[in-house]
């Protein structure tokens, strides 16, 4: 199962030593230390591979494209195999690293604590990356000042792109940071730039460079370089302190995003493997057509049939290998694809929609929205009808709570009579989720902080149905 893959572009001075010596480096000095692999000295050779059959580290070099692929492989008691690649392709001076696992229930699920791998680190440290346009690849946050808005606006409104997409972190309404935004950088390292804003002083000049398409207070948006994945924009939930899991719901989608990248062949392990398996039966194949010709054919027939059978023999023990290396990546996808039906059918229930970008507001709530939905629909139509019988089945067979209907009836209780933001309104308002600030003769409620659903309410209202109609529009846009 793939766990990581990213291409990073790498500068033109790194040797294949260089590659190569860093690969060994990176083992050697694992702090890992059942990941290392015993008697490894390098003395320059290709193709030779260290190691033993449950620990390895191979070195292969395709000549013909001048890329040198390396894998390090640990089998596990349990049967669990790693595979960690890094294939350069030195003619591009691009290098692809790839992490895979093969199949376990657990794998299902990102780890919590996953970062990209440390090689990267090392890359960075080496000086051996290139920059990505003007922006360093780096495992820290580029900030962002009054000095270099226009470089945030830019990326916003799509007038500049990168090759890694850009996460832009801003400042909360209190002007801090809404994510431990050191830890993000260094967990995206080689996979995203994170550009965190200094302060939020700066909000109202980028809101005015960007026609208010910029993130604010907390909100961290993601822009891809794809232009079919886009932008996604999320919204910070806490009211003080950082939130983990937005934090790692921004980790999820970007290394999601990388790992579905399509690669070219050449930048994987098996693929630079078939080639040369390919290139090495075509020089034998044009070495025997040059040497047998038809006046010493007879002669040479028994010497050239056992040099054939020989250099055959090779091959074909490198084609078992080959074939068995196939056959036990069929095997993990195989179980892969049965560890996800087990997966879906141990669960009480087989999921009848798949969830978007869209976060819960509180526990439970698209849930309840949903069946609100569906619920109302079902007043609507005929006994007699399939659609009435499948809503109703839904209906009973999701513990249906009413959450929604619930909280705006509270909320239309405290509005009723409004007159004015007392302490104990204020208090209970933002219980349901409110987010209470003051603009001029105006208090504005924005619900859970996302700036998309917000209400305003006069200091001194003059109409005694105020906070009816208010308690109404937000029901009806936001409930």
């Amino acid at each position: 199962m793939l766990l990581f893959s990213t291409i990073l572009s790498i500068s033109p001075k790194v040797t294949k030593e260089d590659f190569i010596k860093l690969v060994i480096e990176w083992n050697q000095n694992s702090s890992h230390k059942e990941n290392i692999v015993s008697g490894l000295e390098w003395n320059g050779e290709r193709n030779v591979r260290f190691g033993k059959d449950d620990l390895w580290l191979d070195i292969e070099e395709y000549a013909l494209e001048e890329i040198v692929a390396i894998r390090h492989e640990k089998r596990e008691e349990s049967g669990v195999i790693w595979d960690t690649d890094y294939v350069m392709n030195f003619r591009e001076h691009k290098m692809a690293i790839r992490l895979d696992r093969s199949y376990a229930p657990e794998a299902l699920k990102l780890d919590s604590a996953f970062s990209t791998p440390h090689f990267i680190t090392l890359l960075i440290q080496k000086g051996f990356l290139e920059d990505d346009g003007d922006l360093a690849v780096e495992r820290t946050p580029h900030s962002i000042d009054v000095r270099n808005l226009d470089l945030l606006a830019d990326i916003i409104k799509g007038r500049k792109q990168y090759r890694l997409p850009i996460v832009y972190v801003s400042r909360t309404y209190h002007d801090e940071d809404p994510v431990d935004v050191g830890i993000l950088a260094g967990r995206l390292k080689g996979v995203a730039h994170v550009l965190k804003q200094d302060s939020n002083v700066t909000n109202s000049r980028l809101k005015t460079l960007c026609n208010g398409e910029n993130e604010y207070y907390g909100a961290i948006g993601i822009y891809f370089p794809n232009p079919t994945v886009g932008h996604r924009k999320y919204t910070y939930r806490n009211e003080m302190g950082y939130d983990m899991t937005l934090l790692e719901r921004v980790i999820r989608v970007v290394v999601q995003y990388s790992n579905a990248q399509m690669i070219d062949t050449l930048y994987t392990w098996q693929g630079v493997n078939n080639a040369l398996l390919r290139e090495n039966l075509q020089l034998q194949r044009d070495r025997i057509s040059e040497e047998l010709d038809e006046k010493e054919a007879l002669k040479r027939a028994k010497n050239e049939a056992e040099d054939l059978l020989d250099a055959f023999d090779d091959d074909f023990r490198r084609l078992q290998r080959q074939v068995e290396e196939l056959t036990r990546v069929n095997e993990a996808l195989q179980f892969e694809n049965q560890g996800l039906r087990a997966k879906l059918d141990a669960g009480d229930a087989i999921p009848v929609l798949t969830m978007g970008d869209e976060a819960d507001l509180y526990p439970g709530e698209i849930k309840d929205l949903l069946l609100a939905v569906l619920s109302d629909a079902a007043v609507n139509m005929n006994e007699d009808m399939r659609r009435a019988d499948v809503v109703k089945d839904i209906l009973q067979n999701n513990d249906y709570q009413r959450l929604s209907e619930k909280r705006a009836e509270q909320l239309k209780l405290l509005l009723k009579s409004y007159d004015r933001m007392t302490p104990r309104l204020r208090t209970e308002l933002e219980h349901l989720g409110f987010v209470i600030t003051e603009e001029g003769k105006h208090y504005k409620l924005t619900y859970y902080g996302d700036e998309r659903y917000q209400a305003a309410f006069s200091k001194t209202p003059s109409d005694v149905r105020s906070g009816k109609n208010g308690a109404q529009d937000i029901v009806r846009r936001m409930m």
